[in-house]
């Protein structure tokens, strides 16, 4: 397994209200990306082979809304991505 999370939105949606962050999952095997749509309680869609997975914050768990986030921003989101990434393959190992 390849598993790859990047992050390719993020910010505050006004019809929801609600802040996000939207984590583009790939290197998964069909029956990986059946398990985690079935397992996670967020948004996911598959298109093909990928995932694409919605989580929403409230204000003070965003973890962009910080000022330090916006000065190191890269290092913020490369966090992100192995959190939800070391997440993800947890729920994988789970049976």
């Amino acid at each position: 397994m390849q598993l790859q999370v990047k992050i390719v939105d993020y910010g505050f949606s006004d019809s929801l209200k609600r802040y996000f962050v939207t984590y583009h999952v790939t290197g998964l095997a069909d029956e990986d990306l059946s398990r985690l749509a079935e397992q996670l309680e967020d948004p996911v869609v598959i298109k093909g082979n990928e995932l694409y997975l919605n989580v929403y914050f409230e204000e003070e768990y965003y973890p962009f809304g910080t000022e330090d986030s916006k000065i190191r921003l890269e290092d913020y989101m490369a966090r992100e991505e192995i959190e939800m990434t070391a997440y993800l393959l947890d729920l994988l190992q789970e049976d």
